[in-house]
């Protein structure tokens, strides 16, 4: 019982109830109200209109390159962009390889012809199966028929 109360009275220091001392960097502050500057300068803009929605489905993609070496990968992808910026690329790991990927083909005949495109420049294609992404359309060849 006197232990009980000791730890009731040790409780009930009312000198300190409710004071909370918050310690922060000054930065933050500035950096809230940085962020809260650029929200308010950006115009509202439905997000249908920036970025169409990805629809994707089942397609073939080029496989370019693998290899163990991250750098060699990115370096890699880099090319590929340089000589074909309309095709998109992509990097996918697994361990112990990296793999890079280009194209959304939606059917294995026109991944073929981008793989004879690309035999003499690149050593190892391979083509598969997986879920691609929509292809861009050109607005400017809509109208145009």
């Amino acid at each position: 019982m006197i232990f009980f109360c000791c730890a009731a009275f040790a409780q009930s220091d009312r000198s300190k109830q409710g004071e909370v001392k918050v310690v922060k960097d000054p930065l933050i502050d500035s950096l809230i109200a940085r962020r809260a500057e650029l929200y308010r300068k950006k115009t509202p803009v439905s997000p249908a209109v920036t970025r169409p929605p990805v629809v994707s489905s089942m397609g073939y993609r080029v496989q370019i390159f693998y290899g163990s070496d991250r750098r060699q990968t990115f370096n890699m992808q880099s090319r590929f962009r340089d000589e074909y910026p309309t095709y998109r690329t992509y990097i996918t790991y697994r361990e112990p390889n990296y793999y890079l990927r280009v194209g959304d083909f939606r059917s294995r005949l026109e991944a073929q012809r981008f793989l004879n495109q690309l035999r003499p420049k690149y050593p190892t294609l391979f083509i598969f199966r997986e879920k691609i992404n929509a292809p861009n359309l050109d607005t400017d060849d809509q109208g145009a028929n």
